[in-house]
């Protein structure tokens, strides 16, 4: 069987029907804060409940890795940048409200 060439933010499936959406997301966060162990913990729990095995989720704090922030023009914190699938998405918060969450991956349309 001939496989399909992979698609950035798509993974191939054996069976030869539609590609799964892959996500990769960059959780930036400042230090072990409230605020931002908080985010940690309502994104994963979003993440397990609708992108379950299709995601990579990648937490950067800001105060280790300054470079990585500034060259994502990150400006606050926490601050969820979606990669892949294209376009890049933003959420900013502690990502509390999970509508708005998957609003902001464009998982369900926004009202």
């Amino acid at each position: 069987m001939k496989r399909k060439p992979a698609v950035a933010g798509k993974r191939v499936r054996e069976d030869g029907g539609e590609p799964d959406l892959r996500y990769f997301l960059r959780l930036y966060v400042a230090g072990p804060s409230a605020r931002s162990t908080a985010a940690v913990a309502n994104l994963k729990a979003v993440c397990e409940s609708h992108l379950k095995g299709r995601y990579e989720l990648e937490v950067c704090d800001i105060y280790q890795q300054p470079e990585l922030a500034q060259m994502e023009q990150v400006v606050a914190v926490p601050t969820l940048i979606r990669r892949l699938p294209p376009p890049v998405r933003r959420v900013i918060g502690d990502l509390s409200r999970e509508d708005r969450v998957l609003v902001g991956l464009d998982l369900i349309a926004g009202a």
